[in-house]
C-alpha cells in the first residue's frame, strides 16, 4: 500500500471514532448547510461539470449520468434537507430480552464505521451517498471515476469546505483518487474499511465482488422485464411499458426487455407506439417481427446476446411467450434480479408471479422505474442492492447500519 492511501485511510479510520460522537442535531444541521451551500455553488459546479461532459461523447449511454443541471443539483439539494428530516437510524432498540439469570441482553443499531463507495460517472452520488453515510454515523470514501473527476472534486471542496466551517473533521467524506491502482488499494484495505458498495454496470460491480478482500454489498446492474400477460389491461400496458423504457433510459431501473403473451401479439403494435417518439429500437423474436412489420418505425432482429442486455440507451427487447411458465422461465435465466413487472389483470397470474420471480423488487401493474429510495420513503438511497444477504432492494439509513449486543448485569459468573 503506497504511503499517500495509507495516510488517506488511516484519516478516515480515526474520524470515524469522532463521527459517532456528534449527536443527530449537530448531524441534520451540516446536512442542510451542505445543501445550502450547494446550491450556492451551482456556478462552479457545473463549470467543473462541464469540462467532464467536453471529454465524453454525446451518444455515450453515460452521458446522461454525467450530466448535472441547475435543476438536478435543487433537486439532490432537496433530498439532502429531506435526509436531514428523517429519524436517525443509530441507537434504535432492535430486541431487548433478560436471561433467567438476570442478564440484560440488548440488540442496537451502530454505524458500519468506514464505508467505500466506488461508483462510474455519476456525481449526483458523490452528494448522495455523503449525506446517507453521514446521517447514518458513517465516514465515507467516495471512488468515483475519472470521467467524472472535476465533477467529484468540486464536490467534495464544497462538502469539506462546510465540515470545517461547522468544526467537523472533513476526513469523514474521503475523496479518493480516480486510477485503477487506487481502487486495488481501496479493495483491499483490510483493517481500515468496513464495508464496499459498487454502483455502476455490471462490469464494475463484476471487478468489485470478484476483487475484493472487504466485504461487499452488490448494487445497481439492472436487467429489468415487463410481462404483459393475456389478461393484461392495454392502455395501462403502454403507459407502464413506455414510463418503464424512456423516464430515464440510463438508470439501473429502466426497462430492458419486454415479454408478452402470444395471446395478446396482435396487441404489440399499440403497446410499443407511445415509445416511437422517443425513437427506441425494438430488438424482436420472428413473432414480434411480424406483428410489427409496418406498424412500428424502428425494429430489428433479436440475438442471443440481447436477451440479458441492460442497454442504458432508447432500445430493448421483445420475446414472445407461450404463457406465465415461459414468462416466469426467461426472467429466471436472464434477470439481474433487480426489478420485474407483470401487467395482468388476473389475480391468480399476478400472484404466481409475485410469489415466484427471484427479485428485490416485484412489481404489479406498476413500472420498474419506481425501484427508487426517494420513491420508497427513504429520503434517498446509497444503492439497489441485488444480493440477499444484510440488505435488498433500495438501501436506505437503516440498510447502511449494523448492530452490536450490549449486555448488563451485576455480577454474574457462568458455571459451565
Amino acid at each position: 500500500m503506497s504511503e499517500e492511501i495509507k495516510n488517506i485511510l488511516e484519516k478516515a479510520k480515526a474520524a470515524s471514532r469522532t463521527l459517532n460522537l456528534l449527536s443527530d442535531e449537530k448531524i441534520n444541521q451540516v446536512l442542510r448547510h451542505v445543501a445550502d451551500e450547494a446550491e450556492a455553488c451551482t456556478d462552479k459546479i457545473l463549470a467543473a461539470n462541464a469540462e467532464d461532459l467536453a471529454r465524453m461523447d454525446k451518444n455515450n449511454p453515460k452521458y446522461d449520468r454525467l450530466l448535472l443541471t441547475k435543476e438536478r443539483i435543487a433537486g439532490i439539494a432537496g433530498d439532502m434537507r429531506r435526509v436531514a428530516e428523517l429519524p436517525s437510524p443509530l441507537g434504535k432498540v432492535l430486541a431487548e430480552w433478560t436471561q433467567p439469570n438476570g442478564m440484560t441482553i440488548t440488540k442496537v443499531s451502530v454505524p458500519f464505521g468506514v464505508i467505500g463507495i466506488i461508483y462510474e460517472a455519476r456525481p449526483n452520488v458523490t452528494f448522495d451517498v455523503f449525506s446517507l453515510c453521514f446521517k447514518s454515523g458513517s465516514v465515507v470514501i467516495m471512488k468515483g471515476g475519472t470521467d467524472a473527476y472535476s465533477s467529484n472534486s468540486a464536490i467534495a471542496e464544497v462538502i469539506h469546505k462546510v465540515l470545517r466551517e461547522e468544526g467537523v473533521d472533513d476526513a469523514v467524506a474521503t475523496l479518493f483518487p480516480p486510477s485503477h491502482e487506487a481502487t486495488a488499494e481501496l479493495l483491499n484495505a483490510v483493517g481500515y474499511v468496513d464495508l464496499i458498495i459498487p454502483r455502476g454496470g455490471k462490469g464494475l460491480i463484476g471487478f468489485v465482488r470478484d476483487n475484493s478482500r472487504v466485504p461487499v454489498i452488490e448494487t445497481g446492474a439492472g436487467i429489468c422485464h415487463a410481462y404483459f400477460h393475456e389478461s393484461g389491461d392495454l392502455a395501462k400496458g403502454a403507459a407502464i411499458v413506455n414510463n418503464a423504457k424512456t423516464r430515464r433510459v440510463s438508470v439501473c431501473n429502466a426497462l430492458d426487455c419486454l415479454l408478452i403473451d402470444r395471446s395478446r401479439i396482435t396487441d404489440l403494435p399499440a403497446l410499443l407506439s407511445p415509445m416511437a417518439k422517443n425513437n427506441v429500437v425494438a430488438y424482436v423474436d420472428d413473432e414480434a417481427y411480424a406483428a410489427l412489420a409496418g406498424k412500428y418505425p424502428l425494429v430489428e432482429r433479436a440475438t442471443e446476446e440481447n436477451w440479458g442486455m441492460e442497454y442504458m440507451d432508447y432500445k430493448m427487447s421483445i420475446k414472445t411467450v407461450d404463457g406465465i411458465d415461459e414468462a416466469l422461465e426467461h426472467i429466471s435465466r436472464y434477470s439481474s434480479k433487480h426489478s420485474e413487472c407483470i401487467i395482468a389483470e388476473d389475480d391468480a397470474a399476478m400472484n404466481r408471479f409475485r410469489k415466484e420471480v427471484d427479485a428485490a423488487c416485484v412489481y404489479t401493474n406498476v413500472p420498474t422505474a419506481f425501484t427508487d429510495g426517494g420513491q420508497f420513503g427513504f429520503g434517498a438511497e446509497i444503492g439497489i442492492s441485488t444480493q440477499k444477504l444484510h440488505a435488498r432492494g433500495p438501501m436506505g439509513l437503516p440498510e447502511i447500519t449494523t448492530y452490536k449486543y450490549l449486555i448488563s448485569g451485576n455480577g454474574q459468573i457462568r458455571n459451565n
